[in-house]
């Protein structure tokens, strides 16, 4: 019989990371001399990098979104990562649940690279079996829903026994391509979410349902 387990989205799920994401690319506009053709806004975090340097960019134009890319990342990998703010209750969450032998994974859109300076930047690693971003297998995955894929591959994990949490409507599509169920926080970047329940008591609550999923 499978272990339950729990696989988290990291964006907008346990941490806040609109403010470094959002002067990121900022910062990429602005060495770039160009003018992002929508505004900055909290709804952009979470989708691909390059995806949504094109959102903004407001074509597919490969030198200038190249440009951009590289720009972004400098910002982001040399001092905007540590921007990052934990939500409320969080820290206590996965120490509870990694002391608990609860086999925690970590499934993000964010890029291999950040992903583990962060794990890092917040001593997080101890508490995650493993964590995977698109272009950290080989070849890349194109989907979260395909990441999510590849991971059950990978570490011989049974769908059904996986729960997958995160804060947009596109992790929950991920979670049913994948065919594994899935729970979304009442905060983040998913639209409907509130990010002011970002708070100890909805991590509280948060919690409690986790572990009453993770009772067969």
């Amino acid at each position: 019989m499978h272990k339950r387990t729990l696989i988290f989205d990291l964006d907008g799920t346990l941490i806040d990371s609109a403010p470094s994401i959002l002067a990121g690319y900022a910062a990429a506009f602005t060495s770039a001399g160009l003018e992002p053709q929508r505004p900055l806004s909290a709804d952009l975090v979470g989708p691909p990098l390059r995806s949504t340097l094109q959102l903004l960019l407001g074509r597919d134009e490969p030198q200038a979104l190249d440009a951009l890319v590289a720009a972004f990342k400098q910002y982001y990998d040399d001092q905007g990562y540590r921007a990052s703010r934990v939500y409320a209750g969080i820290d206590a969450m996965l120490a509870e649940l990694a002391h608990s032998a609860v086999p925690l994974y970590l499934a993000t859109n964010k890029r291999w690279h950040p992903t583990q300076l962060i794990l890092a930047h917040l001593a997080w690693r101890e508490h995650f079996l493993s964590a995977h971003a698109l272009d950290g297998p080989q070849p890349p995955q194109p989907s979260k829903g395909a990441l999510l894929r590849w991971m059950l591959t990978a570490h011989s994990l049974s769908a059904p026994d996986c729960l997958y949490v995160g804060d947009r409507d596109e992790d929950g599509e991920a979670a049913a391509e994948a065919g594994m169920p899935f729970l979304r926080v009442p905060w983040g970047y998913g639209g409907a979410a509130d990010q002011s329940l970002a708070e100890p008591s909805a991590t509280a609550t948060l919690t409690d349902s986790l572990k009453r999923w993770l009772q067969p």
